[in-house]
């Protein structure tokens, strides 16, 4: 038997759709040790390239991970929630709490690498920001890691004149973030728009965010305006996509 048989889907598609629809019914449940090469092998009479092939779509998808010497098991990380339209309310950062509490609920999340720089503007970020190429901005540089796993890298470029001497080029912007500090300086951000689209990480981003083979990274480019449309701020974001599910609830 050929590993595909007329029009039918691979062999190592099919099985790891059956290996797929268990975990998703509980068959297999976070934690859980799956079927390794030798049982898929003797389960399915295939060859151990195929049942290699079959594991590696479902780590590829985020529903497993390796653990080196132990075999295959259901990852028991729970995606990250992202409430792309709660998150930004100002009524949230303008009362000193982060934009991230909407969604971390009970969860730690954590910045373990930050940088804070002043940098020329490349003509991409100087056109978001309706600066002249060159203009000196504040770089802000971070990766979020939530329960011990990174899941989100973020840069924020801002004016250098517009926030010099203020918290916001220091590591901690205090309560509210960086929305809450331009408030404080008379720009406060009214309104927001983000563009999102996705691809395939590059090698620094798969090192970073320590990506099993064949995760794909969620692209999302976050520009805040003030009443008189100024964008004040551009956030570049780089998400795991597997670790995240982006959600907009908004009235038709």
């Amino acid at each position: 038997m050929t590993d595909q048989d007329g029009t039918r889907r691979p062999k190592y598609q099919r099985i790891a759709d059956e290996l797929r629809t268990a975990i998703h019914s509980g068959d297999f449940a976070p934690g859980d040790r799956l079927p390794g090469e030798n049982d898929l092998m003797s389960t399915y009479d295939v060859a151990r390239m195929t049942a290699r092939q079959a594991l590696a779509v479902l780590r590829g998808e985020g529903l497993t991970e390796a653990r080196k010497g132990a075999g295959v098991f259901v990852r028991s990380f729970r995606p990250l929630r992202r409430r792309g339209i709660p998150r930004l309310a100002a009524d949230g950062w303008t009362a000193g709490r982060s934009i991230w509490s909407t969604e971390t609920e009970d969860r730690t999340l954590v910045v373990d690498h930050l940088t804070v720089s002043e940098e020329p503007a490349p003509p991409r970020i100087a056109g978001a920001l309706n600066l002249a190429p060159g203009t000196p901005l504040c770089v802000r540089s971070r990766r979020f890691v939530l329960d011990d796993k990174p899941v989100l890298l973020s840069t924020s470029y801002l004016s250098a004149a517009l926030v010099h001497g203020t918290p916001i080029t220091r590591p901690d912007t205090g309560p509210g973030g960086t929305y809450a500090r331009l408030t404080d300086l008379g720009h406060r951000p009214t309104r927001f728009r983000e563009e999102i689209r996705s691809r395939m990480p590059t090698a620094d981003e798969t090192d970073r965010l320590a990506l099993p083979p064949g995760t794909p990274v969620v692209l999302i480019a976050r520009t805040a305006f003030t009443e008189p449309g100024v964008a004040v701020e551009l956030n570049e974001m780089t998400l795991d996509a597997s670790a995240y599910v982006l959600e907009y609830d908004f009235d038709a």
